[in-house]
């Protein structure tokens, strides 16, 4: 993964390295597709929409880094990094490019448990969580050399919450006698839409664009508007308080807050308005995310589940002289191997092992 990077003090205490139009951890609105990892004296971060190999590295400790810049960047980015006060551009070719594949690779992991798209309106699996956190184990132990904080240390998963035990049945009971019996009620106006992903922890709603829905209604002289968001695949537990789904209504009169309960599959809330018209709806949970929408964000949404439904493809085909019960075999006891053929260009992008795991157990892949 030999490329250009440039070499510069950004501020009197920060050093960037980095590719040409590479984000890094000091931009102020990092992209979806940004993974990052945390390092010894700094942190990388690679684009995972535009394919980068090479990652872009912000120090606040360059002596500290000194330990592993030669393995990721090569000996001559290690050594300018203390010879030039001036920027710079060299070429850089990372000295142990199988530590530097494993470092992209924890990276994209941590990003797969927060940002995966799963859908079950768009046909995208939830990640095995077990899966993710032992490769992500695994990973982090190759790249000791490197990590460093959080990062260093491997996942710590709280256990399952009470598991829901409402049968499908009652699902469509539940939500009709919570939400607001309107039988006879005259539907007026309906819309639907996606949602900002980083305004919901994951493993709350689907990623789905058509996510959310709602619609306004008339009966008995008052206007109420009922919001629906399709909950993320598998959830089964029950959600604390604190990470309910809200829904912000602006009627283009000002702005409604409901909170949603989970009945069944869908978070849903119904509210009395004064208004004849929606605007948007945003669903959130408090506290999580920025507060304004990036406007082009649903056009990179779009191209992460395109990303993500073409790695589960690839993670559905059988590696030369594997056959689909030895993958599952080898998925199962974690000993799968997913760094590819030995002569493949594209081991770092090999699916992990969470991935191999959604795409044999979805029939659509």
């Amino acid at each position: 993964m030999p490329g250009t990077v440039l070499i510069r003090r950004v501020e009197p205490d920060l050093w960037s390295i980095a590719p040409p139009g590479a984000p890094t951890v000091l931009d102020p609105a990092p992209a979806l597709d940004t993974t990052v990892l945390e390092v010894v004296g700094g942190h990388l971060s690679w684009s995972l929409l535009s394919g980068q190999r090479l990652p872009a590295a912000i120090l606040h400790d360059p002596t500290s880094a000194q330990d592993w810049l030669w393995a990721i960047y090569g000996e001559s980015v290690a050594v300018a990094l203390n010879d030039h006060t001036e920027p710079v551009e060299l070429s850089a070719d990372p000295h142990l490019p199988e530590t530097a594949t494993a470092a992209r690779r924890l990276a994209y992991a941590h990003w797969a448990a927060r940002w995966w798209p799963a859908s079950t309106l768009d046909g995208i699996p939830a990640l095995d969580q077990r899966l993710l956190d032992e490769e992500i184990a695994t990973l982090t132990e190759e790249c000791d050399l490197l990590v460093d904080g959080d990062d260093a240390r491997p996942p710590v998963r709280e256990l399952a919450a009470v598991p829901a035990s409402a049968r499908a049945e009652d699902y469509a009971l539940a939500a009709g006698e919570s939400a607001g019996d309107q039988r006879g009620a005259l539907t007026f106006a309906r819309g639907s839409g996606g949602w900002d992903w980083r305004r919901c922890p994951p493993g709350l709603v689907d990623a789905s664009e058509q996510a959310v829905s709602w619609e306004l209604t008339r009966t008995g002289g008052l206007t109420a508007v009922r919001v629906r968001a399709v909950a993320a695949p598998g959830i089964t537990a029950a959600i604390p308080g604190y990470l309910r789904p809200h829904a912000a209504i602006d009627t283009g009169e000002g702005t409604v807050d409901i909170a949603l309960e989970l009945f069944g599959d869908t978070w849903q809330g119904l509210a009395e308005i004064g208004a004849q018209a929606v605007a948007r709806v945003e669903v959130y949970v408090p506290g999580v995310g920025p507060v304004t929408a990036d406007p082009v964000e649903p056009a990179t949404r779009g191209r992460i589940r395109a990303l993500a439904a073409e790695r589960l493809r690839r993670a559905a085909e059988p590696t030369t002289g594997d056959s689909a019960d030895s993958r599952e075999t080898a998925v199962t006891s974690g000993s799968a191997d997913t760094s590819g053929a030995a002569d493949s260009d594209d081991a770092e992008d090999a699916p992990l092992l969470a991935e191999i795991a959604a795409a044999a157990e979805d029939s659509d892949f």
